[in-house]
């Protein structure tokens, strides 16, 4: 990892509150594990955009159990993925993620500025400072290098907003994120021992092939893994009644559905293997 940059600590030593976006995933495990060395914790807040039936169970209980007790605040949108799809008629794509602006940056970004009102009103003096962390890499694709590790959000810094967006474990690799995470003796959530290289969406647009396979099968086979346990099954339906495909065609397969891709048919009889899996279902946490 490279050294952190001299604006981070001229921001962290104003008193400007640190956001870290926590999927539960390994990648957000990885930077709160990073901003935990740097930052105060009174200065530091963990914001989860809760994505509901779509998302893996047990999202919240992973960081509860792997964080120091830092204030956690969880976010929804007014709709989920797919009651977004069933309005639009289509799936989010890789050139147009309304899933990723409508369920997860607008609803955290609404609470962060809910969150420096609460600072204002308590007049903490740096009420308005806000260093807004997330966990993506270069590594994961060509689009995610180019992105700036560091800037000025001119978009958020309004009404007496100073707002910047970091990224601070851009240019970690995979390894090093799951070395990270060991090192500080943790695991990361189950479903990465189970075969997952992703986290967040159960069945993201943005997954491998051979994530939604495992995925088909992890929801078919145990389904205590999902918030939802007939997942896999509404999307599949969602895809017939729309018309549309989760996935975009390839000029080597052309068009083809879930279930073409994931070779798991959804109305196939269930036959579930219970795992031992963490009970997270009472952890307490803020909602904005």
């Amino acid at each position: 990892m490279t050294p952190i940059p001299t604006e981070i600590h001229a921001l962290i030593a104003r008193g400007g509150l640190v956001v870290v976006n926590h999927s539960g995933g390994k990648d957000s495990q990885a930077l709160y594990l990073v901003l935990r060395a740097i930052v105060p914790a009174d200065q530091l807040l963990i914001v989860h955009a809760d994505l509901g039936a779509v998302e893996w169970a047990g999202a919240v209980g992973h960081i509860l159990a792997t964080t120091d007790g830092e204030r956690l605040v969880t976010c929804q949108a007014a709709r989920g993925l797919l009651q977004m799809v069933e309005a639009r008629g289509k799936f989010p794509s890789p050139q147009q993620r309304q899933c990723t602006s409508d369920l997860k940056r607008g609803p955290i970004e609404r609470t962060i500025r809910a969150i420096t009102r609460e600072r204002k009103s308590k007049g903490v003096p740096a009420w308005g400072l806000v260093v807004n962390c997330m966990g993506m890499r270069a590594q994961e694709s060509s689009s995610r290098k180019k992105l700036p590790a560091f800037k000025f959000s001119e978009r958020n810094s309004k009404a007496g907003r100073e707002w910047y967006d970091w990224l601070p474990i851009h240019d970690m690799t995979e390894q090093e994120v799951f070395a990270t995470i060991a090192a500080a003796g943790q695991e990361p959530h189950p479903v990465y021992k189970l075969g997952m290289r992703r986290f967040s969406c159960v069945f993201c647009i943005m997954a491998s092939e051979e994530d939604l396979r495992t995925a088909a099968r992890l929801a078919t086979e145990h389904p205590e893994l999902l918030n939802d346990p007939h997942l896999y099954r509404k999307y599949v339906d969602l895809e017939r009644r729309t018309g549309q495909v989760m996935l975009m065609p390839t000029k080597k397969h052309g068009r083809r559905s879930l279930e073409d891709v994931t070779g798991v048919r959804a109305h196939a009889a269930l036959v579930p293997t219970q795992l031992s899996f963490p009970d997270f279902a009472h952890a307490r946490v803020a909602s904005a």
